[in-house]
């Protein structure tokens, strides 16, 4: 059975570190040497591929990108394109499905979106997930604005990779590419929906989040 949820902030990680440590994790999993994990972190600026994304969907080259110090990663996790970078807030769930008799990886994203939406709620902004869409939206927005992207991946029902919640972001992060190769969707930041970011912003939403998760998966 599960015993709950280990909760660690590491700070700002470069992306290669930060994918090695989570398959390290996940065999630390399977091996039974540590419960489930949900890994909070920042990066530096990088663009992912999941495995449907579209090479249409970045916008910018990729030599052109790399000059300006933004590295490009193709993953195995679900959906499409994204960015990660400073402002915003990365979760890397390694979680046991079957270990809590949960082998339906759409409830857990489910679980996921919902854990968002709760932690959002509680810094002021009002957020749900989308009927055929991944992700968490501001609550009634047309045209829909994203707050958060996720995209699991999954090594016999234990999950990695996450999700990612824009916190402080900069307005143009998501210029290069068409995020989760979603048209129509406009990403936006809890700065942004609260209309500014008072200095401890990005403390409360990593400290929100956390609660939201420890009490979904106890």
């Amino acid at each position: 059975m599960a015993d709950g949820l280990h909760i660690e902030w590491l700070g700002r990680v470069p992306y290669d570190e930060a994918l090695a440590r989570q398959a390290q994790a996940v065999e630390a999993r399977r091996a039974g040497a540590c419960g489930d994990r949900l890994l909070l972190l920042e990066h530096p600026p990088v663009v992912t591929l999941g495995r449907s994304a579209r090479e249409a969907n970045l916008r910018t080259p990729r030599a052109q990108l790399a000059a300006r110090g933004v590295a490009v990663r193709e993953v195995a996790r679900g959906g499409d394109v994204t960015w990660h970078g400073p402002g915003q807030l990365v979760g890397y769930l390694i979680v046991d499905l079957a270990a809590r008799e949960l082998r339906d990886a759409h409830a857990f994203l489910r679980t996921v979106e919902a854990a968002l939406a709760a932690a959002l709620a509680g810094l002021g902004v009002e957020a749900d997930g989308r009927e055929g869409m991944t992700g968490v939206f501001v609550a009634g927005s047309r045209p829909p604005r994203k707050l958060a992207s996720i995209g699991l991946g999954l090594r016999g029902w234990i999950t990695w990779h996450g999700f990612a919640l824009n916190v402080t972001t900069a307005p143009d992060a998501f210029d290069d590419i068409v995020p989760c190769g979603l048209h129509g969707v406009v990403m936006t930041s809890v700065a942004r929906e609260l209309g500014g970011a008072p200095p401890a912003l990005f403390d409360e939403a990593r400290a929100a989040v956390a609660r939201a998760f420890a009490e979904r998966l106890a």
